[in-house]
């Protein structure tokens, strides 16, 4: 039998990203992510907290995948690629389904699934299971998964080889090649040609930026960009505060780094912040707590701004979640000012981030940089580079892995369209644009 693919759900739109692929009778699923957009607004609706949230609840909100599509399917592993929530972030409601499937990924993942599990109180009966980085993991005698590395916006970021006796699926839903990381190694670049060598039947692709003709730069040029902000300009009697993707530990990193040459006591505000952190600092991935505190309980943030007050902003940076304006993260609520810390003139504000293009975020960032402009604030926007590949990332991917088939993945329309022009310019025909649901025999 061939093997097939169910493009569950990432193909006709981004979110909520996750792959089924069938080998006879075995199946295994790439990702369980949330449809981001959908699930904050549903979240933002209630007073109640996480736990009592249910998949029916969730699914009836469109902030999950459908698996409607593979009815009867026998999943025997769900692997998440990394850590971010439209990967991974479904998990603890969707894997019910499937509760004899171990989810199986690399450490970091795993160890920020566990953290989302244990904070919002949630129980799943699936096993959580590590794979190392460059190393296997055998489903059954069908199925291997191999984690390669690559790089991205999160810590143990994994390109997934679908091991199977007619041939080889590899997903590279999130990654560029970035040869100057500022915390990990560089991507496997060997053992992507490699794979090459051995033959690959389908790539599974993202093209979130495959209409920009350019090579995503660096994140060592992200920490260039912070340095040029937050070392460059005049604001040693100001205070100054920075938000980014609360996973985003390279980028935090480099925060702490140029907080350190400022010579100001560096404090991180929020809960998904201290999740993520706390999260690589278990692994070893970091060791934050030695230069920073972390605050993120409600009565203990209060108490902290009122200390910073007191003692004096220009003293302090202050790292916090909010980089999107969500209404209830620290930012949106310092702007309101409904913590007891006060914007003054020619405070900094730094957004090391761009803003994801949906109408929800854009609306959030409008509001919350309005109000920071009434306060007469100094905002600094896009302080960022992005973890997704651009178009030259995905030439040097195919042209390392030479696969015979292409499904363009994590977007849909006009950026799939732009992978199907770049198939068809290295020589490819087989280039398949797939709706959610959708089921391709190769």
């Amino acid at each position: 039998m061939p093997i097939e693919i169910c493009t569950i759900s990432g193909f006709t739109k981004t979110a909520g990203n996750s792959t089924a692929i069938k080998v006879d009778d075995d199946v295994v699923l790439l990702d369980m992510g949330l449809a981001m957009e959908n699930y904050i607004r549903y979240q933002d609706d209630r007073e109640d907290v996480r736990s009592s949230m249910t998949y029916k609840q969730l699914r009836q909100a469109n902030a999950l995948p459908n698996y409607s599509s593979i009815d009867g399917w026998n999943v025997l592993a769900i692997a998440p690629s990394h850590g971010h929530l439209d990967h991974v972030g479904a998990v603890p409601y969707a894997s019910l389904l499937f509760p004899k499937a171990p989810v199986v990924s690399t450490p970091y993942t795993i160890e920020v699934l566990r953290t989302i599990l244990k904070d919002d109180r949630i129980t799943i009966p699936n096993k959580l299971v590590p794979v190392n980085l460059n190393s296997t993991f055998k489903v059954s005698d069908k199925i291997t998964l191999e984690f390669v590395n690559v790089t991205h916006s999160i810590p143990h970021s994994s390109l997934i080889v679908v091991h199977t006796p007619y041939g080889k699926v590899v997903y590279a839903n999130d990654y560029k090649f970035d040869r100057q990381p500022t915390l990990g190694q560089k991507p496997n670049f060997t053992r992507l040609q490699k794979l090459g060598e051995e033959g690959v039947s389908c790539l599974i692709i993202e093209c979130l930026y495959a209409n920009e003709h350019r090579k995503m730069p660096s994140e060592s040029v992200a920490k260039q960009m912070l340095k040029d902000v937050m070392l460059g300009i005049n604001c040693e009697t100001k205070g100054m505060l920075v938000t980014t993707f609360s996973s985003h530990i390279a980028r935090l990193k480099s925060i702490i780094e140029m907080g350190k040459k400022l010579d100001r006591k560096i404090v991180f505000f929020g809960r998904s912040l201290s999740k993520y952190v706390k999260a690589a600092e278990r692994l070893k991935i970091v060791d934050f707590s030695q230069s920073i505190q972390i605050v993120s309980h409600r009565d203990k943030v209060e108490k902290m701004f009122n200390k910073i007050m007191k003692e004096g902003k220009e003293k302090y940076l202050i790292v916090c979640t909010g980089h999107q304006g969500e209404p209830k993260a620290v930012l949106s609520r310092l702007m309101r000012k409904q913590f007891p810390y006060r914007f003054s003139s020619g405070d900094v504000v730094i957004f090391s981030c761009s803003v994801i293009p949906v109408e929800l975020n854009k609306d959030n960032r409008d509001v919350l940089e309005r109000g920071l402009k009434n306060s007469d604030v100094r905002i600094f926007r896009d302080v960022h580079v992005s973890g997704h590949g651009g178009r030259e990332d995905h030439r040097d991917l195919i042209e390392l892995l030479k696969p015979k088939n292409i499904i363009p993945s994590h977007a849909g329309g006009e950026k799939a369209e732009a992978m199907v022009t770049l198939g068809k310019q290295l020589g490819y025909k087989k280039v398949h644009v797939m709706k959610d649901g959708q089921i391709l025999k190769l």
